[in-house]
């Protein structure tokens, strides 16, 4: 890509942004968050309680891009083949002979909603593993690519447990990012007060197409990040694991830390949020507010930490209060 052709794929970030922001009143921290999960490739997790736009939030990024969209809305009695897909027998008129074909599921999509994922047995959840990992599909020995960009967004319901089935640790680890919706501000209910119960509709029109979205991909990981950050990021996923770190805290009140997964995935966000503020490098900034989202759901504490309310939150924030950032970086 030319320089000029990098100044006008960035410019689509913020017309993006904007497109969406007719639809979505306020949450900037998480929209921030899914366009970031978006530009590093990964697949977003989407917790809120009941109300709070997570599915429109999705289907309206889905508008504001040139992309193919399904949503799936998971249910205790969904199958993995209604995702995937199945084969059916069909009979060729011609010659009278029959055969299988394989019809594609939701799961062939550019951007796909698994609508409360949490509410589906781990039969059904497992079936995405691949698809989140591989990008691609295996059925009856054989192996069917999923369209190019591809990208998950999954949402969850904190408060509702009854009928519900967590996430097992292994496929939070393929969720780039854990992302909390909260509560909006008084100014910014009163606005979606306004914005929603009238006849004014909003019209969302595509700015971006798959091919952008994988040359902004591309752009991402070209982003700089200094060797200094790097040993950073390094430490401070180390220092989540119990049996190694030195920290005190983690040792009382975490049972298992983040795997080397975790460290990739706050340096490709922080090379992603550096672009989407219009830099081609990693600032110190950039890695201390990322490593809420990735490392919220890659930290387990134990029974002692729940008896006494601590999140893994809380031990992001020790981790930031105690291991120092090196001199020598940008803030």
């Amino acid at each position: 890509m030319t320089e000029k052709d990098i100044h006008h794929l960035l410019s689509k970030l913020p017309q993006l942004k904007q497109e969406i922001q007719k639809v979505i009143v306020g949450q900037e921290e998480v929209l921030d968050e899914v366009l970031i999960t978006m530009m590093a490739g990964g697949h977003g997790l989407l917790e809120g309680v009941p109300g709070l736009a997570k599915t429109l939030l999705v289907r309206t990024l889905s508008n504001a891009m040139d992309l193919g969209f399904r949503r799936i809305q998971f249910t205790p009695d969904l199958m993995p083949t209604d995702i995937l897909g199945t084969e059916v027998l069909e009979e060729d008129h011609a010659t009278g002979k029959r055969f299988f074909k394989f019809n594609e599921g939701p799961i062939f999509s550019n951007i796909v909603l698994a609508d409360e994922i949490n509410r589906t047995p781990p039969k059904t959840q497992a079936a995405l593993l691949e698809a989140m990992q591989e990008h691609e599909v295996t059925y009856a020995g054989k192996t069917y690519f999923l369209p190019k960009p591809f990208f998950l967004l999954a949402t969850q319901n904190p408060i509702e447990q009854a009928g519900t089935y967590p996430l097992p640790e292994a496929q939070l680890d393929r969720f780039l990012l854990f992302i909390k919706i909260k509560y909006p501000t008084e100014q910014e209910e009163l606005n979606i007060l306004s914005s929603t119960t009238g006849t004014r509709q909003a019209q969302v029109q595509p700015v971006i197409t798959g091919e952008e979205v994988l040359m902004l991909r591309q752009l991402v990981r070209e982003v700089s990040i200094s060797e200094e950050l790097l040993s950073f990021v390094n430490q401070l996923v180390r220092a989540t694991r119990p049996d190694s770190t030195n920290l005190e805290f983690v040792k009382k009140y975490c049972r298992w830390g983040a795997g080397p997964r975790a460290g990739q995935a706050l340096i490709l966000t922080s090379k992603a949020r550096a672009l989407l503020n219009g830099r081609f490098a990693v600032t110190a900034d950039d890695i201390t507010t990322m490593a809420y989202p990735v490392l919220r759901h890659r930290v387990l504490v134990n029974f002692a930490a729940e008896a006494e309310r601590i999140t893994p939150d809380k031990v992001v924030d020790e981790l930031l209060q105690s291991i120092k950032l090196p001199k020598a970086v940008l803030v």
